[in-house]
């Protein structure tokens, strides 16, 4: 029988989203410097002010008022009428240093690659033969329907009214045996100026998402998932007729509240911490990444459709505490579950230290990161500017996402014989 299944994204200006882009990209300016730093940074945005706190160790020194505002200037966030101005709105700091206890309990005098996991804490990695990216499918949706939102509003062409945020969901319909046959509805709320009248605005929004939105989007996928757009595809654009008041003067924000939206969309599991502004100390985060990794690569190699990795760890334990595999009944090779988990053992460290080491987390690589999702975008090398300790400007060339690399294929087909 079929089945229907929903996942949502939101854009750089939702305020959720200001915040975990504000915390990534201060983290990012304290590795730049010092790759050894230690840091978990909170922000809260609300109307008119920003307040970050949080724990950090490092020897450099990183202007954090000022990284907040070069974000909200890039997101867009530079008119007084939003009530939310990154030239005029105030900024609180009170970051103060991560705990004695903690840095000795992790590395209790022991060599690097045998320092603990910064936390307790269980993780998931999940890959689907459902898109070219190994993603679900309306997750990936979702996402480009509010990049291309974005890049129309920078644009500055057409739908010159857009404002910073927005939020979208997408619901595919799927066969009994798990095949998208149909995008059953799309739903997509985008903050505005002011119009004339509101039955003009709501008219005209309607009309340049179908007519100037959906095209860019679609010419983004294969044939076969255009073919899921039909006639009867459900449209439910701004259902409250205005959203002129929005980002954080409409609604506060806060780091680590889009946790489904950064990693799966719902599909497969999530261990329930967040990622944004915490260095790859925090399991949380780099176990997360190299879970991941698993999962794509060993659905990359054949091993099954669908597969979902858990991995559990204890606070200054350096091994993970448990392996967990779930194949979903897709696996394509004469295993178990369980013996699928031997071999993950066999072939890839889970210690923290080489987890960071193999991703290589201990770089500014975390902006990028905390918007459209933590997962499923292309590995790439770019050039990033940074203010060292002396405030003096650096480039440093940086590799993003390492986890989505498909690495492994040949190291997992031997040990699979496959």
């Amino acid at each position: 029988m079929s089945y229907l299944f929903t996942s949502e994204s939101v854009s750089e200006g939702h305020p959720d989203k200001i915040s975990d882009q504000i915390s990534d990209t201060i983290l990012d300016h304290f590795l730049a410097d010092d790759p050894e730093a230690k840091v978990a940074i909170e922000t809260l945005v609300t109307t008119g002010q920003i307040i970050l706190a949080g724990e950090v160790n490092s020897k450099t020194y990183v202007n954090v008022r000022k990284v907040a505002r070069d974000i909200l200037r890039k997101i867009g966030y530079t008119k007084n009428e939003y009530r939310f101005n990154a030239d005029s709105c105030g900024i609180l700091s009170s970051i103060q240093k991560q705990s004695i206890d903690l840095y000795h309990g992790i590395r209790k005098l022991r060599k690097s690659e045998e320092y603990g996991a910064g936390d307790q804490g269980f993780v998931f990695g999940y890959a689907i033969k459902e898109t070219e990216n190994y993603m679900p499918l309306a997750l990936e949706i979702s996402h480009y329907l509010l990049k291309e939102l974005s890049s129309i509003r920078k644009e500055g062409k057409k739908m010159t009214y857009l404002r910073p945020d927005s939020k979208s969901q997408v619901t595919l319909e799927y066969s009994e045996n798990n095949i998208p046959m149909h995008i059953h509805a799309i739903v997509i709320s985008t903050q505005h100026d002011e119009f004339d009248t509101r039955e003009r605005m709501h008219q005209r929004i309607v009309q340049d998402i179908r007519n100037i939105l959906l095209p860019r989007v679609k010419k983004v996928f294969s044939k076969k998932v255009k073919k899921l757009f039909t006639d009867r595809t459900k449209y439910y654009i701004n259902t409250t007729g205005k959203f002129v008041i929005g980002g954080p003067h409409g609604d506060t924000g806060l780091t680590g509240r889009k946790i489904i939206v950064d990693t799966y969309g719902g599909r497969g599991s999530h261990g329930g911490g967040s990622f944004s502004g915490k260095d790859p100390s925090k399991v949380d985060r780099s176990g997360a990444y190299a879970a991941r990794h698993i999962a794509k690569n060993l659905v990359a190699a054949g091993i099954a459709d669908e597969l979902l990795v858990q991995i559990s760890y204890a606070v200054g334990v350096e091994e993970p505490i448990s392996i967990f595999v779930n194949t979903y009944g897709t696996s394509k090779v004469d295993l178990l579950d369980e013996d699928i988990v031997l071999n993950i053992k066999k072939i890839f460290d889970l210690r923290p230290y080489a987890i960071t080491k193999r991703l290589k987390l201990c770089h500014p690589i975390y902006e990028e990161t905390s918007v459209y999702g933590h997962m499923g975008k292309k590995p790439r090398k770019v050039w990033k500017y940074f203010f060292d300790g002396e405030r003096k400007k650096k480039k440093q060339e940086v590799e993003l996402f390492t986890w989505e690399k498909l690495d492994y294929l040949p190291i997992i087909k031997d040990v699979f014989n496959i």
